[in-house]
């Protein structure tokens, strides 16, 4: 469906290549707000559908600002807009159903076939509006054997494999620190949704998305699924160590741990150079990556010798110089202090509409040598409802 872009520069319309794209956001939580927020920030109107008095179940996840506001829930829905609706209520379904005739995208993330319980299957919609993309992301797909199942991260991050190759050793498993199968889901329904718009002007015709967390989170376990395949043997957690790249991991200082990644040959002499233990790259154990990886306890044992007669800072600063890929490993406070995350416009300020503020990452998309303009502002629960009425059904007040 095609709607009126507003006028702007052609640079500032490069900034917003989705304005003209209107989605309704059934999501909630994490998964699927993450994937709306980005198509909010690339420009599209989001409009998200909440459940009446209660919202968004993460309105109601700390930490909370002074005004009460979740700051999770900020982070992940600014630029958006709100209505309330209950869609088992038969005026307010009939509501959904008009403005579904006018949008672009419609985004759940219920379990499988909630939808269609509430007689507003992907289908329905698509009679009433044959151009509408239907994106539908769940824990195990709307298809397959286990569609029934109920998914939070955590449990998709144990089935999927990626628990049982994180952590400090073999049986030492550990969630990965951030959600980290919910937003895959939210890039990879970004991108499924962008590949469906395009093919839209094609085509003429809307398409039906089916992501599930599980999958998304298979995807993305790179090589691990070659090496079981080669090797027959299941990968097992490595702590900072890479599978199949030595020395590619953190090593001691005298004062505190930094990672280190020679991954070419080059780059291991120049490491050894640095070092100062040049007579290693002659070791027959060490000759290549595969000797080093197959005797890495070896080798971790001779590098951390030669780390612990210097500092951090010292080794930091002379692997630099020599062009060795190598870093402090930095805490989140450390992070937010980086003067090139700040140069890039990674910091973005929300407000929670009563003068306080909530620092938040940025987007880290840039073309055309900027980032995409972020809204400071996350949606109060309903706030919108008559804008959203009166722009896209012409109703006055209701």
């Amino acid at each position: 469906m095609e709607h009126s872009a507003t006028n702007l520069p052609p640079t500032e319309f490069t900034r917003r290549p989705l304005q003209d794209v209107r989605v309704l956001d059934l999501t909630r939580v994490l998964a699927g707000p993450y994937c709306t927020m980005i198509l909010a920030d690339l420009g599209a109107e989001v409009v998200k559908v909440e459940r009446p008095e209660v919202g968004d179940d993460a309105r109601h996840f700390g930490p909370f600002l002074p005004s009460a506001q979740s700051a999770y829930f900020a982070s992940i829905n600014r630029g958006k807009k709100s209505i309330t609706l209950d869609l088992k209520s038969p005026p307010d379904r009939e509501l959904f159903l008009q403005l579904a005739q006018q949008a672009d995208v419609v985004v759940e993330n219920f379990r499988a076939g909630s939808m269609d319980g509430l007689q507003l299957s992907a289908q329905r919609l698509q009679q009433q509006n044959p151009r509408l993309i239907y994106a539908a992301l769940s824990g195990f797909g709307h298809e397959g054997l286990d569609v029934d199942r109920a998914a939070y991260d955590v449990v998709i991050q144990a089935m999927s494999g990626l628990m049982s190759i994180t952590g400090a050793g073999p049986g030492q498993f550990v969630r990965v620190g951030t959600s980290i199968s919910d937003l895959l889901t939210g890039l990879y329904g970004v991108i499924a949704i962008c590949a469906a718009l395009h093919q839209r002007e094609n085509t003429g015709r809307g398409t039906i998305i089916d992501l599930a967390m599980l999958d998304c989170t298979v995807a993305a376990l790179e090589n691990a699924i070659s090496r079981y395949a080669v090797s027959g043997q299941s990968p097992e957690p490595l702590g900072t160590r890479h599978p199949s790249i030595t020395p590619f991991q953190a090593f001691q200082a005298a004062d505190a741990s930094l990672v280190v990644a020679a991954g070419n040959e080059v780059l291991w002499r120049k490491l050894c150079q640095t070092l100062g233990c040049e007579h290693l790259v002659d070791d027959a154990r060490l000759s290549t990556n595969d000797a080093r990886t197959q005797h890495r306890d070896y080798l971790e044992e001779q590098l951390n010798e030669y780390f612990g007669r210097g500092s951090q800072t010292e080794w930091l600063d002379k692997l630099r110089q020599q062009g060795v890929p190598a870093a402090p490993i930095r805490s989140v406070e450390q992070v937010v202090a980086d003067p090139h995350l700040a140069s890039r416009g990674m910091w973005h300020q929300m407000q929670d509409g009563q003068g306080g503020q909530l620092l938040t990452a940025g987007s880290p998309l840039r073309m055309d040598g900027r980032s995409p303009e972020l809204s400071d502002v996350a949606p109060q629960l309903d706030e919108h409802r008559q804008v959203i009425l009166t722009e896209w059904l012409q109703v006055e007040k209701r």
